[in-house]
């Protein structure tokens, strides 16, 4: 195994600080050549062309154009097929899951008084239909079903359906079906990769177009989404994990290893760095990773392992926690933990980050899994602009204004007077006399 990947920020120049901040989906170049003629393929054969690419791409020798939805029969296996316990984590997290974004909605609608007789507000409605991504190409991922699905029920979509990519024989990982169901929803799709974006961007035989598609995938989903981001919303962009584990010298270096390792472990593109300005942490981290690779399973420890020996993973050591606060706002991670027994003396100093887990007791685990804020969140800076994902990525917003006669007068004169300085004849003829004239009959 190659060494640890270890920079010391004062020494980086800003070329090699900008190349420590870039994201493995950073350059699609690769892909979106690849993804077209998927697109293309899907946009021409529909259902054909999801089977082929299902049996090619995902080795689902039982997929075929009669099984590419779940059937209740599946469903109701599934229940059978999970251990119960797994079951009851499920139902433990989608109730706190469900719990945090009911009280995350927003009123249905609002109007506030502007002036004596005139109203302005919003209403809110959920968006048609909804495609939720679910992937499983490193793993299955019930807890994203639960992320995705409980918040586009709480919003009120009226048509969701879940796309994932099928096992080898056909099917939908158990896990998945049941999650899917407790949170309340029944459609899922054996589709996956970039060919399930284009499906739910074109729809087919079998499956409904879609207005929106949220979820993380990787670099083929996230190459698909930009290149139909004019046929569907693509959502916030989530692509492979990334965080950044800030550490101070309250605690231990093993302890900030052990996290360390949390979204390593998701495969060779994520992200993952420990940044502190203390090198008693870095050693004692340093010095517990080998053994802590002993206590995985092999494929997590490759996963790992490739990222942290890698450009996208390591150990940054600042020299100062102003010093790594000002790292982390510039990296913007999807999560970030502030690993220390103080960690509200550092809320303040960060920005940019989509998701922060504070103090030595609310690892990334719990809150991928169990503790109820989304926890499918921006990747690859996205974070300087996107939240995580809520209940409003579901919904749709419209103003709503009504003018009585008593407000009438006054507004229509500020109108009016702004519409011929811009130089719109009918936006001041609409508040003119002539509306007057009108409204009289």
């Amino acid at each position: 195994m190659a060494d640890i990947n270890v920079q010391i920020l004062k020494n980086l120049d800003p070329a090699q600080r900008a190349q420590l901040v870039k994201r493995s989906e950073s350059d699609l170049s690769f892909f979106l050549e690849r993804v077209q003629p998927i697109i293309d393929a899907v946009r021409a054969e529909g259902d054909a062309a999801l089977v082929r690419f299902g049996r090619e791409l995902d080795h689902a020798e039982g997929l075929t154009a009669d099984n590419l939805k779940a059937s209740t029969a599946e469903f109701d296996a599934a229940f059978d097929k999970v251990d119960p316990k797994v079951i009851e984590a499920i139902r433990f997290g989608i109730s706190n899951i469900r719990s945090f974004h009911e009280e995350q909605a927003p009123e249905p609608m609002w109007l506030k008084e502007v002036r004596p007789g005139a109203f302005a507000g919003d209403r809110y409605l959920p968006i048609d239909s909804v495609a939720l991504y679910v992937p499983r190409g490193k793993g299955a991922f019930p807890s994203v079903t639960m992320m995705t699905s409980v918040p586009a029920v709480v919003a009120g979509v009226p048509n969701l359906a879940i796309f994932t990519p099928p096992g080898p024989d056909g099917g939908v990982d158990a896990a998945t079906l049941v999650a899917a169901r407790l949170a309340g929803v029944e459609t899922v799709y054996k589709v996956g990769g970039a060919q399930a974006v284009a499906a739910a961007a074109l729809g087919t035989r079998t499956i409904r177009k879609a207005k929106k598609i949220v979820g993380p995938g990787s670099p083929w989903v996230v190459a698909a989404k930009r290149l139909l981001s004019g046929v569907i919303d693509p959502g916030l962009p989530a692509g492979p994990s990334e965080c950044i584990i800030l550490a101070d010298q309250t605690v231990s270096g093993a302890l900030a290893a052990l996290d360390l390792l949390i979204e390593a472990e998701h495969g060779p593109d994520s992200s993952a760095w420990l940044v502190t300005p203390s090198e008693r942490v870095m050693r004692e981290a340093l010095e517990v990773l080998p053994w802590l690779w002993t206590q995985m399973t092999p494929q997590r420890v490759e996963f790992s392992q490739a990222v942290l020996t890698g450009r996208a993973g390591g150990i940054v050591l600042a020299d100062s926690m102003a010093d790594a606060c000002a790292f982390v706002n510039e990296y913007a991670p999807e999560h970030l933990e502030i690993l220390s027994e103080h960690p509200f003396e550092y809320l303040g100093e960060i920005t940019e980050a989509a998701e922060i887990l504070m103090g030595t007791r609310t690892p990334v685990s719990i809150a991928n899994f169990a503790l109820g804020p989304n926890a499918v969140l921006p990747t690859s800076q996205g974070a300087n602009t996107y939240g995580p994902l809520s209940v409003h990525d579901f919904m749709r917003r419209s103003s709503v204004g009504y003018v009585t006669g008593r407000a009438y007068p006054e507004m229509a004169g500020a109108a009016r007077t702004l519409a011929e300085y811009e130089g719109f004849s009918s936006h001041a003829n609409a508040v003119s006399a002539i509306r007057e004239r009108f409204l009289k009959g």
